[in-house]
């Protein structure tokens, strides 16, 4: 895992010293601590930062391979899941590797399938290549948009980064907020709309894309998408299926030639990972594996039951324990933490996220890393397998918005008074919401309740999923810390996504087939527990603290988030504890402390980055 930054301009000679391409490769310093590396010509500088995980010495970057006819040059963050099979099919063809890297794979699988090579992979990768000869730059990022890479042009200057920080590093590059900015910014967020940012002219390559950047402008194509189709395996064979691809999903992404881990919740989902990984570390004579919780100070004494979270883990985390070859740890994070690692979680997003929820999962990283270096996660189980309350409750799915976000009023009164008379969060959030609907296939032969679940699927796919795999990896990577995803496997999904709604919710539970087919290797107590999300701290000092800061800005008529949000709304959220906005801001548990975390965030965010706004 790592970053990368690059510029590139195919109608004039550009090259200059280093220090342009170091200071944009330095910003991202902490995606990869261990290494850097330079390429620079008349036409293109592109600059790494590693993070070791596979073939020290074989795998540092750009890497170059040289031919008569030229040279094509590769900068890569990411991971391939079947690097042994390409490598196979090469030398086959005639290649030859002085590594064991995938760096190398991946670029000799391009010099060998060209453009296609998008469609030989299983990984999670964003990758830009530069070939000499076609003068031209490949860019590519993977099916479910996992690692990131973004891209702006101008000048005719294609400039391409892991992250928006690099970008803005590049001369005359502004962080503009214009309407539509501001719209994605407090009408989406944290998502985003797929291919944007909130910034103007910044854009994202979108998940399953790849583009080519050659004299005539930089070209886009989407390479691969969920396609439905008539599901024929029966249950019994469905039930089989999804266990092979379990395995070999997960087994897959146990490569590594740093200290892996993973992480353990006591839930469904991270259940299933850690007892794959257990098995196969003692099938392997491996020693026993680690496992890691995230817990609170004084959460125990504190919490409180509620339709989200209806109990603690350390019970099923302790559990699971003592049925694995495991060796546990429980990161304990405390309440001061938790607040002042806020504007590091914005830094890492570049922009205002999940409030404690992004610098909870910063902090744990952080933590994980002083031993480990990756970890497996049970992350995206509750969107490909339905797990979410809004597949099942009416109000959610009669809402006609994106059901983790219905709080719209709430959203548009926040708004300062005079860009609330400008801009119309609904009118956009609507135009956004049926746009993306537009591109589900219904089958005739869906029943109802599979056609619906169809459409909130695609939604929760290509919306919220996408929201979580920016936590991931932002808060992981800013600790040089790499998370993989196993449940995110593509062809894992493609097999789901056409299995009828009835097999996935069986006997009216939330992932309820996937409860039916883990339930003789899991405890029942693990398969039968009711979902509950990513834990969040109950301690009262948490919301004593969060509150005692944004009061702290308030008491500033000067503070810029005066600027774009409306001050008395803002008061009467500090005067309630949260409760004058009765909704959660996102997703479930984005309400009180968090609500006022985020809005502590937005206002560390304005002075920190200090967007030029226009509207």
């Amino acid at each position: 895992m790592c970053g990368f930054v690059g510029f590139a301009n195919l109608k004039e000679n550009i090259i200059q010293d280093k220090s342009l391409i170091k200071a944009m490769n330095e910003t991202l310093s902490k995606r990869g601590p261990d290494e850097d590396g330079y390429y620079i010509n008349n036409h293109i500088s592109m600059g790494h930062k590693r993070l070791i995980v596979i073939d020290p010495e074989g795998g540092k970057q750009p890497m170059i391979e040289k031919y008569s006819y030229g040279e094509f040059v590769i900068c890569y963050n990411g991971q391939i899941y079947n690097t042994k099979e390409l490598r196979e099919t090469l030398l086959e063809n005639g290649f030859s590797f002085s590594g064991h890297c995938d760096t190398e794979v991946l670029l000799k699988s391009y010099i060998h399938y060209g453009y296609d090579v998008v469609n030989h992979l299983n990984g999670i990768f964003a990758f830009a290549i530069w070939d000499s000869k076609k003068q031209e730059v490949f860019l590519a990022r993977d099916h479910f948009g996992v690692k990131p890479l973004f891209y702006t042009i101008k000048n005719n200057t294609l400039i391409f980064a892991s992250e928006l920080k690099a970008i803005f590093k590049y001369p005359n590059v502004e962080k503009e907020l214009d309407s539509q900015g501001i719209s994605e910014l407090f009408g989406i967020g944290p998502s985003h709309t797929p291919g944007t940012t909130i910034f103007k002219d910044i854009f994202e390559i979108r998940p399953a894309h790849f583009g080519i950047f050659n004299s005539s402008g930089l070209h886009l194509k989407r390479y691969w998408k969920l396609t439905s189709k008539k599901h024929t395996d029966n249950f019994k064979q469905t039930c089989e299926k999804l266990k092979f691809l379990l395995n070999d999903a997960i087994t897959r992404q146990l490569v590594s030639d740093v200290p892996l881990c993973t992480f353990l919740s006591g839930g469904l989902d991270s259940s299933i990972i850690t007892k794959f990984a257990a098995d196969y570390c003692k099938m392997q004579g491996l020693p026993p594996l680690d496992t890691y919780s995230i817990d609170y100070v004084d959460n125990d004494k504190n919490f409180v039951k509620s339709d989200f979270q209806p109990n603690s883990d350390n019970y099923y985390i302790n559990l699971m324990n003592r049925n694995l070859y495991t060796k546990h740890h429980n990161i304990v994070i405390d309440t001061p933490e938790l607040a002042s690692y806020l504007e590091d979680a914005v830094i890492a997003r570049d922009m205002p996220g999940m409030a404690d929820i992004d610098s909870s999962l910063l902090l744990f990283c952080k933590n994980v890393k002083k031993e480990m270096t990756v970890s497996l996660t049970g992350e995206c189980a509750d969107e490909i397998f339905g797990g979410y309350p809004w597949f099942f409750r009416e109000d959610a799915l009669n809402s006609n918005t994106f059901p983790w976000s219905i709080a719209l009023q709430e959203r548009q009164e926040m708004l300062n008074p005079k860009i609330s008379k400008e801009i119309n969060l609904k009118e956009y959030i609507d135009f956004r919401y049926n746009e993306s609907l537009s591109e589900v296939e219904i089958l005739e032969d869906d029943s109802p309740e599979t056609a619906e679940k169809r459409k909130i699927s695609h939604l929760t796919l290509n919306w919220f999923m996408q929201t979580l795999l920016d936590r991931s990896d932002r808060m992981a990577m800013y600790s040089g810390f790499e998370l993989r995803v196993p449940f995110c496997d593509y062809r894992l999904a493609e097999y789901v996504w056409n299995i009828p709604w009835e097999w996935k919710a069986l006997n009216g539970r939330e992932k309820g087939l996937l409860r039916y087919v883990t339930k003789d290797f899991l405890p029942s107590e693990i398969v039968d527990r009711k979902k509950s999300p990513y834990p969040k701290t109950h301690n009262p000092t948490y919301l004593a603290k969060v509150k005692g800061m944004l009061a702290d800005i308030m008491k500033d008529n000067n503070a810029p988030i005066n600027n774009l949000l409306n001050r008395d709304f803002i008061l009467d959220i500090l005067n309630t504890d949260g409760k004058a906005f009765s909704r959660p801001w996102f997703g479930q548990l984005m309400t009180g402390p968090q609500l006022m975390a985020y809005l502590c965030q937005v206002n560390m965010w304005l002075e920190k980055y200090q967007p030029k706004i226009e509207i």
